[in-house]
């Protein structure tokens, strides 16, 4: 089955698929920023350990951010089946 016939289906399992995986990236995106926030904010929410104290901590908490929005927008959007154009 084509991509273009994916996009054009009223086929019952095609839109379970696609629900299941917008579900599932709303939920990973909301975990990803959720941890990113956690460790963002350790020294409010009396974390006191090495490792969130240091810059790569913050650096990887703000890219864990960054992609939970990305994976949400992504369930946003839900662009599955589309042929990505370059």
């Amino acid at each position: 089955m084509s991509l273009e016939e994916f996009e054009n289906t009223t086929d019952r399992n095609t839109k379970r698929y696609a629900m299941m995986r917008s579900i599932s990236d709303y939920g990973m995106g909301l975990l990803y920023i959720a941890i990113g926030v956690i460790i963002l904010f350790a020294k409010q929410f009396n974390f006191n350990n090495d490792f969130v104290m240091t810059i790569p901590a913050k650096v990887f908490a703000v890219v864990a951010i960054l992609y939970g929005v990305w994976r949400m927008y992504r369930g946003y959007k839900k662009n599955y089946f589309r042929k990505d154009e370059i």
